[in-house]
């Protein structure tokens, strides 16, 4: 994408106090509170409306069905306001999820929507609004025409001469001409400075009036978050056992294609061994020597497979001693820094020790690295881990790469992976954990 930085450049020769009063945001900003007041007016009459003629034939069988007609016309005015405050305030609220039955027909839809909260949650809006809306119409209008009139009062002063040819505005008259007015030049500069200095403040005005918009739409318009928390828990969830899923198939896999292939690749040379004893010792001798060789590939082969699904060295002696082993593996040379407390919670130190295990066998495969180092500390109630290197960048969570299955890994116990790797390096991870899981 190609940035015009002389534009930008210049753009940012004013400070931004003088470039409020006219930039673009404070001009979206007052419009979503001039449009305020007919769009709160409309959805505050349909609300009433509806709502009270539902109530009132609750005594019918039509009551339920209007009163849910009147709350699925609120879900859909919602809709629109999330909208306007996309586009004139930047606020970008989800869309709550639908009001569903569980079952299809008319009757589980009504019912389905009475049941729902966000339903309610639109109503309550569609009632507070509107007198927001006209406090915050009245305030921000009377306020800007005050402060553009005061401080335009050179321009337009003369308009204001009476029949006594006074001109400027009168602070007092007797009605005979007599009493005062502001039509001196160090008047008409003291009114003007007042009005430029309440233009410098009306953009900050406004904002704060649509920051309690901003605070309605995320309130009463957005997903409640009881369902946003629930929905991510289960998100996270469905993470964790693709990751346990993914786990138990490597490690079907890796004594599948190794430690057991070569166990029966062992009993059949011992088999044979045990034939050849009789009529040739030397050659059966020969053939146990080479199976206690493979007895020793197939332990360590073992030793490595248990270390991937937990060391015993970080049961044992904690995240300092067993990344330290990790690091003693990496192709080049790594320095470990481990300045804890106390140890986090099993589950969480377990995450961060395969973190820095992958990570490195990143580095040792793709970075051509010189040097790494791996930093961990605690910042409050947050396990920090650092892993750096002076190889050739470019690193990424791509769809589909080790750091992307170590992201959604991080996430599914509110973990944060942060990648900072421009192309020719140096390359920075850092990852963040919660130090009890």
């Amino acid at each position: 994408m190609a940035i015009d930085y002389g534009s930008r450049s210049r753009s940012h020769v004013l400070p931004q106090t003088l470039r409020a009063p006219v930039e673009g945001r404070m001009w979206r900003e007052f419009g979503y509170l001039l449009l305020s007041v007919p769009i709160s007016l409309a959805l505050f009459c349909y609300a009433v409306t509806m709502t009270a003629a539902g109530a009132g034939l609750l005594v019918t069988f039509l009551g339920i069905p209007v009163l849910a007609a009147s709350l699925a016309g609120c879900r859909a005015f919602g809709m629109l306001e999330r909208a306007r405050a996309r586009a004139l305030l930047g606020l970008d609220v989800a869309e709550p999820a639908p009001a569903r039955g569980r079952r299809s027909g008319l009757l589980s839809w009504v019912g389905a929507v009475l049941k729902s909260g966000v339903s309610w949650r639109h109503l309550l809006y569609a009632l507070l609004h509107m007198p927001w809306a006209l406090f915050a119409f009245i305030v921000s209008v009377t306020f800007w025409c005050v402060s553009w009139a005061l401080f335009l009062y050179p321009l337009w002063q003369w308009t204001l001469a009476d029949n006594t040819n006074q001109p400027g505005i009168a602070l007092y008259s007797d009605g005979d001409g007599n009493g005062f007015y502001l039509d001196t030049p160090f008047e008409i500069a003291v009114t003007s400075a007042l009005g430029f200095l309440l233009v410098l403040i009306s953009p900050w005005l406004i904002r704060g009036l649509t920051f309690v918009d901003r605070i309605l739409v995320i309130g009463l318009l957005g997903p409640s978050l009881l369902a946003s928390r629930v929905s991510e828990l289960e998100s996270d969830r469905g993470v964790v056992v693709d990751t346990a899923a993914a786990d138990l198939r490597r490690i079907e896999r890796d004594l599948h294609d190794g430690a057991q292939a070569r166990l029966v690749a062992l009993a059949m040379d011992l088999g044979l061994a045990k034939e050849k004893l009789a009529e040739d010792p030397k050659a059966a001798a020969r053939m146990v020597d080479e199976a206690h060789g493979e007895v020793k590939t197939a332990l360590q082969e073992l030793r490595d497979l248990a270390r991937g699904i937990h060391p015993a060295v970080l049961t044992d002696r904690g995240l300092d001693a067993a990344l330290s082993a990790v690091a003693s593996r990496c192709t080049v040379p790594v320095t470990v820094e481990v300045d804890l407390p106390a140890r986090p919670a099993p589950a969480i130190e377990g995450i961060a020790y395969f973190t820095v295990s992958e990570l490195l066998q990143n580095i040792s495969k793709h970075s051509r690295a010189r040097r790494a180092a791996v930093d961990v500390w605690q910042t409050q109630d947050r396990l920090m881990l650092q892993v750096r290197d002076d190889g050739v960048g470019g690193a990424g969570a791509a769809s589909g790469s080790g750091l992307a299955g170590l992201t959604e890994r991080l996430d599914a116990v509110d973990g944060v992976l942060v990648i900072d790797s421009p192309a020719g390096g140096p390359t920075t991870i850092t990852a963040e954990l919660p130090w009890r899981g």
